[in-house]
């Protein structure tokens, strides 16, 4: 088995985004990452979820929401990492690329979302319910995703610290709203902050989502 990643270009919608495609020779199914506000494909939790699934057999592909020059933008106004409908459109044509590409178009897609990136791997779902087979979120802002959550039709686990209790509560008014949902899960990690930063417990997040993402995909 291989974990070295290799670099790709993603078109979305003509705009050229930076990714990293982690592909076991084995695997049946990839997982899309969609980064937090502020974040990057070399966001460190996500890499480290990325690798323990990849060492559990699942294809990976984290990549960049944003181009570098909007990057530059964002780091003075802070606005587009905010932009949901941006990042979420920007997710689906991922989605679209890895259910075409010539290297993963034979595989079950799965979405990790974190943070804002919850958001965007609901829109992308809702988008793309024939493709999308499941829906992890770690520490997410589902709400962010509006009249899309009653579209999603893909198995979802939602995934909260629990001294994080805004987003708790948020993540349940979410699940309310996923009407169509064959299965929603919401697992609340005790001793857990927004971040999951506590010894052990990103590596409660690698055991949900990798439990999850083995059953759907």
């Amino acid at each position: 088995m291989t974990l070295t990643p290799r670099s790709i270009v993603i078109d979305a919608d003509g705009v050229a985004l930076e990714g990293d495609l982690i592909l076991p020779q084995e695997a049946t199914g990839i997982v899309v990452f969609a980064h937090g506000s502020g974040s990057s494909r070399f966001s460190s939790r996500n890499r480290q979820v990325s690798r323990h699934l990849a060492e559990n057999g699942l294809a990976t592909l984290l990549f960049d929401l944003l181009t570098p020059e909007e990057n530059v933008i964002d780091e003075r106004t802070r606005q587009l990492r905010f932009d949901i409908p941006l990042i979420g459109s920007r997710l689906t044509a991922a989605v679209g690329w890895v259910a075409t590409d010539d290297l993963t178009r034979h595989l079950s897609i799965g979405l990790f979302g974190a943070s804002t990136g919850a958001a965007a791997a609901l829109i992308a779902a809702a988008e793309r319910p024939e493709q999308v087979r499941a829906v992890v979120s770690r520490g997410g802002r589902p709400d962010l995703a509006g009249r899309h959550l009653a579209k999603v039709k893909a198995p979802t686990l939602l995934l909260v610290g629990g001294w994080d209790e805004p987003v708790i509560d948020l993540n349940q008014q979410a699940r309310d709203r996923m009407t169509a949902v064959s299965e929603c899960e919401l697992v609340i990690v005790p001793g857990a902050s927004h971040l999951f930063e506590e010894p052990g417990k990103l590596e409660e997040v690698e055991r949900q989502a990798t439990r999850f993402f083995l059953n759907h995909l």
